[in-house]
């Protein structure tokens, strides 16, 4: 009778290691970081920066479609900066966004949001922009953010939009 009991311990014991072993060994894929989106992310000390990505018509000028989030307690000024073309010579910009702590701003998604619109990019649609992100004394990030186009219907009101400076009309002569 004791060794049925045993046989029936060891044969439970054997199909339970069969059949859960492999969550011992292999790493759960809901545990794995990944994009869930077409954009990159990245982050530097305390500033995190989610799903970037440049959306653009013809390559000229580009909508730098983003969310940044300052996890921290401090206020920080982020400095994003990018450099186009192929060589130190090309067209090189800057950009600072203010952020408080706690917050979150979304950037170039919807009418409401705060839009980084890059005039003069002259990146190719399918290519990886490099942006660099920095803040403070913290030391910054590149990320190669995708260029799209709207050619997905979400994206098709991403594309950004240059508002032309009014034309001054000269003055009468008097």
């Amino acid at each position: 009778m004791r060794s049925r009991v045993a046989a029936s311990v060891v044969l439970a014991a054997g199909v339970l290691l069969g059949s859960t072993g492999c969550a011992f060994f292999v790493p759960q894929a809901t545990q794995l970081p990944y994009e869930p989106s077409d954009g990159v992310s990245t982050t530097v000390g305390d500033i995190k920066v989610r799903n970037a990505m440049a959306i653009t018509e013809d390559g000229t000028d580009v909508n730098l479609v983003m969310v940044v989030v300052n996890s921290g307690t401090k206020a920080q000024s982020v400095r994003f900066e990018y450099n186009f073309g192929d060589d130190a010579e090309g067209t090189a910009g800057v950009d600072h966004v203010d952020i408080a702590p706690g917050e979150t701003i979304s950037f170039g998604n919807g009418e409401d949001a705060t839009h980084l619109v890059l005039d003069d990019a002259d990146v190719a649609l399918g290519s990886l922009m490099p942006v660099f992100v920095q803040y403070g004394n913290e030391t910054g990030k590149q990320m190669l953010v995708p260029v799209l186009d709207n050619t997905l219907p979400g994206y098709s009101d991403l594309v950004p939009t240059i508002t032309p400076l009014a034309t001054p009309t000269p003055a009468a002569a008097q």
